[in-house]
């Protein structure tokens, strides 16, 4: 398999438009930086399968389809773009097959995590890099709805515990 460089939406096409989501969670720091950093940790609320590796570079791929050929089952080819432990994390995402033409481009997803109080997480959510059009609108609504469920997803495995994808899924 050959390595395929981030397709980024041209300087002069972006929008300014920055998707924003915030919620708190009942964990400490290190459980919630754990949780979005490695594929144990996001598999207890993001999806069953994953590949992260917490490096520069490294796969930040978590695979929803997992009957579906490689490459649409999920964020096949987004990587870390940069972390500060256990303050921030960025990767590369990309949108899902059903987008077309905008699978291949990526948006930048940054992750901030302050604690409140002890015990108590802040998680900001911010996408950015979209493009201008109809099609990137309706990108970005899906992404609005879908960052909502996962961070949902982060409190309930905080609250209840991981995420068990076998009942889930029946």
């Amino acid at each position: 398999m050959t390595e395929q460089a981030h397709d980024f939406v041209d300087v002069k096409d972006q929008s300014d438009r920055i998707l924003r989501k915030e919620i708190v969670v009942p964990a400490t720091l290190e459980q919630v930086w754990n949780a979005w950093t490695s594929t144990k940790g996001v598999k207890t609320f993001f999806s069953s399968d994953a590949k992260v590796e917490l490096a520069v570079g490294g796969p930040f791929e978590i695979y929803f389809l997992l009957d579906a050929p490689h490459g649409a089952r999920g964020s096949e080819g987004c990587r870390v773009l940069s972390y500060l432990p256990p303050k921030m994390l960025s990767f590369s995402w990309n949108a899902p097959p059903e987008f077309g033409e905008l699978r291949d481009k990526h948006t930048i997803v940054v992750l901030q995590f302050g604690e409140i109080e002890p015990g108590k997480v802040k998680v900001a959510l911010s996408q950015h890099g979209w493009g201008r059009g109809e099609d990137w609108d309706k990108l970005y609504d899906y992404f609005d709805k879908a960052w909502s469920y996962v961070l949902g997803n982060l409190k309930k495995r905080f609250v209840a515990g991981p995420i068990d994808w076998q009942s889930a899924c029946h």
